[in-house]
């Protein structure tokens, strides 16, 4: 099964790790889960965890109001982070923001009022050891735009702008070995730890209850829908969070939930090979996804 498993992401032109677990009765299928990965957007999880902990516990008011510049917004190619003026909205709808568009910017702001530091403590908490952010979305996106030999992600985006198909060519082969897209460097993970984290929220012993309960309606309603949901049809439902970046990582994290009462949560975890194809790698995530829950459902039977 697990060779299996293993072609479906060789067949989308990808490397993958995955782990799946029964949230009932703990049997797991794993490949490769120990290996540390690069998370992108998947890291919103803990830092919509920890806002919603400070809001559960008063260090924060979830209807305060929080201005979001135009001065020092991080790029991103969704929400906030496309508006050419200031806007305004409360911290709790930052994070509904951060978890069902993967809004950059709403991200960082958030980021830089709990802190990395804060959030990295959590993960410690939660016996999630593979697992550090080190820095904010901005941060690391800057950081590869200095890589690539500019002088950060804006840099690049102009120079991109009027570059020629050969020095495209030439910084797509730079670009995979640029710092944040190392686990030694970056921010990482493992399938493993995000899998022990969906368990304490959906189990309600990462936080506060009213903080873990808000995480997983909020994941609920993610607008994307054609990763690990892809592989599953209705009655099932899938809350997830997926992450990606700059075309070479493409990754999910979710709980399904089966009308039986069964509950599997699931991180799936890729890195793309040179002239893969996007629609192939999210639909082998759900792939993958779905034959990992059918297996547990077979043992289970």
């Amino acid at each position: 099964m697990t060779d299996d498993v293993g072609a479906v992401f060789e067949r989308a032109g990808c490397g993958g790790t995955l782990c799946v677990r029964s949230l009932d009765s703990g049997a797991e299928f794993a490949l490769r889960a120990d290996e540390s990965v690069i998370p992108a957007s998947v890291v919103k999880v803990q830092i919509a965890l920890e806002a919603e902990t400070w809001f559960a516990d008063g260090r924060l008011d979830p209807r305060e109001r929080v201005t979001l510049s135009v001065a020092d917004r991080t790029p991103g190619p969704v929400g906030v982070s496309l508006f050419d003026d200031d806007a305004e909205m409360s911290w709790r709808d930052l994070v509904v923001l951060m978890l069902t568009i993967s809004d950059n910017h709403a991200t960082d702001v958030l980021l830089r009022r709990v802190g990395v530091g804060a959030v990295n403590a959590t993960a410690a908490r939660l016996g999630l050891l593979g697992t550090v952010i080190e820095s904010d979305l901005r941060t690391m996106l800057d950081s590869i735009g200095r890589d690539l030999g500019n002088t950060g992600w804006k840099g690049l985006i102009a120079w991109a702008a009027g570059a020629s198909a050969d020095e495209l060519a030439e910084a797509d082969g730079r670009l995979l070995v640029a710092r944040a897209l190392d686990p030694q460097w970056g921010t990482r993970t493992t399938a493993y730890d995000m899998v022990d984290l969906l368990q304490a929220i959906w189990t309600d012993r990462a936080g506060p209850a009213a903080a873990c309960e808000r995480v997983r309606a909020t994941m609920a309603k993610q607008v994307t829908r054609h990763r690990i949901a892809g592989g599953f049809r209705t009655p099932v439902r899938v809350a997830a969070k997926s992450g990606s970046l700059v075309g070479v990582i493409r990754n999910e994290i979710g709980v399904i939930s089966h009308p039986d009462g069964s509950r599997y949560a699931a991180a799936v975890f890729t890195r793309s090979r040179p002239g893969a194809d996007d629609a192939a790698i999210n639909d082998g995530i759900g792939t993958a996804t779905a034959m990992a829950v059918d297996a547990l459902r077979r043992e289970r039977a």
